[in-house]
């Protein structure tokens, strides 16, 4: 039986697991603002360019202009959560930690679906768009082509100092890996790194598993329609919100041995208006 000393010393290893796994594992955290406060509505709003009139010296004169302002906000509507119920025997005659082996599952898999929904999100609302040369990243002729307009497209911009990335599925991979072994493409640990393997003409690539870009409805998003896509764009342009962050909760449940755990969290993504071409929907030819 845990003493109240060990139950607080397990919280807190578990606690502190939790948040080292979803901080290092998701692309999210990489490319996007991040917003762990309990702000009920993040809000954006922009006012319309305005415009510089060039003339002769001699006139003096000038017209004042009008000019609009709109809202720009997010919303957090989405719960992710995934829980299991652990009996006593369970735990007991296990030989190891099975709260702990568990909780790091649930982990997992709320960081891949996290993953998911911010990654479509993005993809979805962004107004930048690129069609990709037939055969796409898998052939490797393509790759600096494609790196080359992904780049234009967002070039000349201050935000470019932010950093720009791309995210692709693992099956993407050969010919990015054929292309880079010609081009120096430098490959980072893609366990401790985000996904991340490297670094292709200043662009961070992360690569996701297969079936993250999918046409489908995940939580409230309805209107997801990216199977065959992929992303790229400026970082800390777009916001990934998880309203107080992940948490964890381990309790009893009446009529039943052991306990349930359950790993949950508010999660909301935003491409904001006034920068929404530097969020870049890829369609693979």
């Amino acid at each position: 039986m845990s003493t109240i000393a060990t139950e607080q010393y397990r919280d807190k290893y578990l606690k502190s697991t939790l948040d080292v796994a979803l901080r290092n594992g998701l692309v999210a955290e990489k490319i996007c603002k991040v917003d762990r406060s309990d702000v009920k509505v993040i809000k954006c709003p922009y006012q319309t360019a305005p415009t510089t009139t060039v003339q002769a010296i001699t006139t003096g004169t000038y017209t004042p202009a009008a000019y609009t302002t709109t809202n720009d906000d997010l919303t957090v509507t989405d719960t992710f959560q995934s829980s299991e119920h652990i009996y006593d025997f369970e735990d007991a005659l296990a030989n190891f930690d099975m709260y702990a082996a568990r909780t790091e599952d649930l982990t997992y898999s709320v960081m891949a679906s996290i993953d998911k929904f911010v990654l479509n999100v993005l993809c979805e609302d962004g107004t930048g768009a690129y069609t990709t040369p037939t055969g796409g990243f898998t052939t490797a002729a393509n790759v600096v082509t494609i790196f080359s307009n992904l780049v234009s497209l967002v070039a000349g911009y201050s935000e470019n100092y932010n950093g720009l990335y791309l995210v692709i599925e693992n099956t993407d991979l050969p010919g990015l890996v054929a292309a880079g072994a010609t081009n120096g493409f430098n490959f980072a640990d893609a366990v401790l790194n985000n996904g991340k393997v490297g670094n292709f003409m200043g662009v961070d690539v992360f690569v996701v598993r297969t079936g993250t870009f999918v046409t489908a409805t995940i939580g409230t998003r309805s209107d997801l329609a990216n199977s065959g896509h992929r992303l790229f764009g400026v970082k800390n342009t777009c916001t990934y919100a998880a309203p107080r962050g992940i948490h964890r909760e381990e309790k009893g449940v009446s009529g039943k041995t052991g306990k349930e755990i359950v790993v949950f969290g508010y999660i909301g993504a935003k491409v904001w208006t006034p920068k929404a071409d530097l969020t870049v929907d890829i369609t693979l030819a």
